[in-house]
C-alpha cells in the first residue's frame, strides 16, 4: 500500500471535499491529506489525534512507517525547520525516518459518521438538526437526549469520554433533555444562535471563551466544556475501528491519556 492508497481509503469515510467545502463556508483554514510522503511501501499505521514525539517514538516502537492524525501535523506554512521548534522537529524526524505523515481534520470532523457525528452519538444521542450543512457532510448538532439533572449528565459524559477534567456552568439540577454539540473548538455566535433557536438545554464544546459561556448562560443555556482531546478522540477511534478491517496492514491506536 502506497500513500495514496491510504488516502482513498481513508477518504471513504471524509473526502478532503468536505473540508474544502467546510472552509468555503465557515472560512476556515485546514491543511487536510498527505503531509509527509516517504514513498515507501506502508508497513504499519499508527492512529494518533496529534503527531507528537510520543506518538512518533510509538510508530518506531512498532516498526510502523505511516502515522495518519487528525489535527494537522504541519497546519501554517513552515518557514524553516530547526530542532529549536517542536512540530517542525518533528517533522523532520518523520522524514529522517521514511514516516508517512497523513493528516484528516475537518474532512473527518463532517463527515456523515465523523467526529461530530460520534460526538453527538457519545453525548446521548441519535439524530439531530444540523447547524452547518455541506456538499457530503454536517457539523454542529442538536438532538433530544435521556433526561436528567445537569449533574447526573455531566457525569454521564465524563465516563463515557473517559476524562475527569470535564467542567460545566449552570445549576447543578436544571433538567437536562435537549443538547447541542459542536466537536473541538466550535462555539461562536452562530452556534450559540443555533443552540438557541432549537431550544437547546446545555450547549457542549471544547476551549469555549467566557464572553460565549456568558452568552450562553445569559440564554438559559447550561454549558458543558470538555477537553478538546477528549472530545476528538472519542471520536477519532471510532473511525479507526470501523477502518481496521479494511486495512491490509498492521495498525495500531495511540492514546495520550494525560490529554483526556
Amino acid at each position: 500500500m502506497k500513500s495514496v492508497e491510504l488516502l482513498h481509503l481513508l477518504e471513504c469515510v471524509g473526502p478532503l471535499s468536505v473540508s474544502e467545502d467546510f472552509c468555503k463556508k465557515c472560512h476556515a483554514y485546514d491543511n487536510s491529506g498527505i503531509l509527509v510522503d516517504s514513498g515507501e511501501e506502508i508497513n504499519g499505521i499508527l492512529f494518533s489525534l496529534d503527531l507528537s514525539q510520543n506518538s512518533l517514538n510509538r510508530a518506531k516502537e512498532l516498526g510502523f512507517n505511516a502515522i495518519v492524525t487528525h489535527h494537522p501535523a504541519i497546519f501554517g506554512p513552515l518557514s524553516s525547520v530547526s530542532v529549536c521548534d517542536y512540530k517542525s522537529k518533528l517533522i523532520a524526524e518523520c522524514i529522517r525516518s521514511g514516516i508517512t505523515v497523513i493528516s484528516m481534520h475537518l474532512n473527518f470532523d463532517a463527515a456523515p459518521e465523523g467526529i461530530d457525528y460520534y460526538m453527538m452519538r457519545g453525548l446521548g444521542g441519535s439524530a439531530g438538526k444540523t447547524s452547518v450543512k455541506l456538499e457530503g457532510g454536517a457539523y454542529g448538532r442538536v438532538y433530544d437526549v435521556e433526561p436528567d439533572k445537569l449533574c447526573n449528565y455531566v457525569e454521564y459524559i465524563k465516563a463515557n469520554f473517559n476524562s475527569k477534567r470535564v467542567i460545566y456552568y449552570g445549576d447543578a439540577d436544571k433538567k437536562v433533555a435537549r443538547a447541542a454539540s459542536f466537536c473541538g473548538a466550535g462555539c461562536d455566535d452562530s452556534a450559540i444562535d443555533f443552540a438557541d433557536g432549537e431550544n437547546a438545554d446545555v450547549f457542549i464544546s471544547s476551549d469555549l471563551k467566557h464572553h460565549q459561556i456568558s452568552a450562553l448562560l445569559a440564554r438559559g443555556i447550561a454549558v458543558v466544556i470538555v477537553t478538546h482531546y477528549a472530545a476528538e478522540n472519542y471520536g477519532f477511534n471510532k473511525i479507526y475501528n470501523k477502518l481496521i478491517e479494511e486495512l491490509n496492514v498492521p495498525a495500531a491506536f495511540y492514546c495520550d491519556e494525560s490529554m483526556l
